[in-house]
């Protein structure tokens, strides 16, 4: 790639005359200063925690489910349309 006006040309980097090294040292944190990242999702807990605890899931309702996927029969166009009709609702 070509300089524009001296940049970015293939001339070789060099050292500035005169110039000192800068040496820095860091202090390292204390114990008691280092943080740690912590995210709390309340209503993903919540939820988690009504469903280990056998919360009100309703077996018959569930199993019924389960027997429509599997006949091919649980998706139709009614639902469908209902599922487009809240989603374009939602999306304003």
């Amino acid at each position: 790639m070509s300089g524009i006006n001296g940049i970015g040309g293939n001339t070789p980097v060099n050292r500035v005359a005169g110039a000192k090294a800068i040496h820095k040292s860091v202090p390292a944190k204390p114990a008691a200063m280092v943080k740690t990242d912590r995210v709390e999702l309340s209503t993903v807990k919540h939820l988690m925690e009504t469903l280990k605890a056998g919360g009100p899931i309703r077996a018959d309702k569930v199993a019924a489910i389960k027997a429509q996927i599997a006949a091919g029969t649980y998706e139709t166009s009614a639902k469908l349309d209902a599922a487009i009709e809240r989603l374009m609702n939602d999306l304003g």
